[in-house]
């Protein structure tokens, strides 16, 4: 049976989704707030694995306890930390779970992490990932051999649109299709105007995309992102209408662009949704949501 995810990416609706990320620990009441606040506003929650390569509770478990909670899950993947052997164990548990959407993505290097001694493993990048998930629905491992009860599965992955030269990010999004990506979450997009550009070649491909937009909590945050983030561009407007934000007032800015970046994407149907990042501030989504004109 398809996710309430995929029919809602599959009706044509414009789908909106967020993160909640799991703790570094075992208390999850936080996270569990955040589910709770979000559940019922959003079509799917991403949980991070291991987000910025930072150790923190497994997304897996904390795809649980969104299904748990009543949301869908959309479990994040890095090809960083595990090989295929644990991969299609992880996604055969999924599966048996009632976690049906998952975000394939190759992952942070360590060195940006906090356990910098940590050995990344990559023995798939996300291309061959999404190409394993749909060898397990036809009922094979990566090795061919059958299995005892198959998997179903809505995958995606990644792309980076502001990247710059653009064409590497382009053969990696040909290639992720042609491997069975049914989605596209991207990166930050703050330029509308290059992102339509980007739409224009996107949509010759049988794939949803959802916008990536981060919430911006300060002008610093945005010259960061500009210095350390890559692809990721702030136009100097925003950071200049962020650092003219009265005192206090910084992050109630950042709420407003987010919402009317979403509410433009919307009503110039840019694209088939947005994917809302407010990294360490998830209780403010349904701020941008209400902002953005999608409040319920």
């Amino acid at each position: 049976m398809p996710s309430s995810f995929k029919n809602a990416l599959d009706s044509g609706k414009f789908t909106v989704t967020c993160e909640v990320a799991p703790g570094k620990g075992t208390n999850l009441e936080k996270m569990r707030h955040h589910i709770e606040l979000l559940k019922d506003r959003v079509d799917a929650m991403n949980v991070t694995d291991h987000q910025s390569s930072v150790m923190r509770f497994p997304s897996l478990g904390g795809a649980l306890l969104v299904k748990e909670m009543g949301g869908e899950p959309i479990l994040q993947m890095t090809c960083r930390d595990r090989n295929r052997l644990a991969l299609q164990a992880d996604l055969l548990f999924a599966s048996s779970r009632g976690i049906h959407n998952v975000l394939c993505l190759t992952g942070d290097s360590v060195m940006l992490g906090d356990h910098k001694e940590a050995k990344g493993v990559f023995d798939l990048d996300s291309s061959q990932l999404v190409a394993a998930i749909r060898r397990l629905e036809s009922g094979k491992d990566m090795a061919g051999n059958e299995l005892d009860g198959g998997a179903a599965f809505c995958a995606g992955a990644i792309v980076t649109p502001e990247a710059n030269p653009i064409e590497p990010q382009l053969i990696k999004f040909e290639k992720k299709i042609e491997a069975g990506a049914e989605f596209i979450q991207t990166q930050a997009v703050y330029d509308l105007d290059n992102f339509k550009r980007f739409m224009t070649y996107a949509r010759q491909f049988p794939v949803k995309i959802l916008a990536g937009v981060i919430l911006l909590t300060s002008a610093p945050m945005a010259r960061f992102m500009n210095k350390n983030i890559a692809g990721v561009t702030v136009p100097q407007t925003l950071i200049d209408e962020m650092a003219a934000a009265p005192k206090g007032g910084a992050l109630a800015k950042g709420i407003e662009i987010a919402g009317r970046m979403i509410r433009r994407i919307r009503e110039e149907n840019i694209c088939h949704g947005v994917h809302i990042m407010a990294i360490g501030k998830e209780e403010r989504v349904p701020e941008i949501m209400e902002a953005a004109g999608l409040a319920a």
